[in-house]
């Protein structure tokens, strides 16, 4: 088990609490992947991906066929993704994934939770370099030896296996996502969630407890906007 687990196990993902929460951003997944490659998931390997992670999620069927109707509906070729970076109090990198259709909003915004809350918004490229950009795939245990399918699946990218409850869960590098989801589906193997995650290079060091929660509340603010897909950090 390496750096990829124990990040996964550490991470608390609060925001994930709120199911009203998690099933908007899954929609906006739905409506990009639906942009970037078209309503039918047989030839749109991203929209399979996202109806997986909302099968996952029991999210309910009309929510999803609401999200697909809007796609299809309605304009949104002015969706976009964008990237914030800045620094959390005491030398905490933060780097912020959004998908909005209102630019402006998200910067004023986002720029307020770090002004308010000590923190500082950088550049682009300020902080990416202390992530590592990966994609990672969840698929049922059932009888699989997950030696054997880590064997089976590293010419395909994969650099960790490990077991988590029932299931199987594997990393690989960011570009390697569509070979995994091919090489997984070509095998009949069942694919219970898939997505990305970005992995600090080196954590920072260990703060306080109230050093912890100031920097954490700065998080949570972040978290809540509706534009805010993924938020990462350096905190150990």
């Amino acid at each position: 088990m390496g750096r990829a687990f124990e990040f996964r196990k550490a991470r608390k993902m609060k925001r994930w609490s709120k199911m009203a929460k998690v099933f908007s951003r899954l929609g906006k997944d739905i409506v990009v992947a639906i942009k970037d490659g078209g309503p039918d998931p047989e030839s749109n390997s991203k929209l399979r991906a996202v109806m997986q992670n909302c099968r996952a999620a029991n999210m309910p069927k009309d929510i999803i066929e609401r999200a697909i109707k809007k796609a299809k509906d309605k304009d949104t070729s002015n969706y976009k993704e964008v990237i914030f970076e800045g620094y959390a109090p005491h030398g905490v990198a933060i780097l912020v994934e959004t998908m909005t259709d209102n630019n402006q909003r998200t910067v004023a915004n986002v720029r307020s939770y770090f002004n308010k809350l000590n923190g500082s918004l950088g550049t682009s490229g300020s902080v990416t370099f202390m992530f590592d950009k990966t994609c990672h795939f969840k698929v049922a245990k059932g009888e699989l030896d997950p030696e054997e399918l880590e064997l089976e699946m590293i010419d395909h990218g994969v650099e960790e296996v490990f077991v988590e409850d029932e299931t199987i869960v594997m990393y690989g590098p960011f570009e390697s996502f569509g070979s995994m989801q091919k090489a997984l589906e070509e095998q009949g193997i069942e694919i219970v969630s898939s997505g990305f995650e970005r992995i600090p290079n080196v954590p920072t060091k260990s703060l306080s407890e109230e050093q912890t929660a100031e920097v954490e509340k700065l998080l949570e603010k972040i978290e809540e906007d509706d534009d805010v897909q993924q938020v990462y950090h350096t905190m150990g």
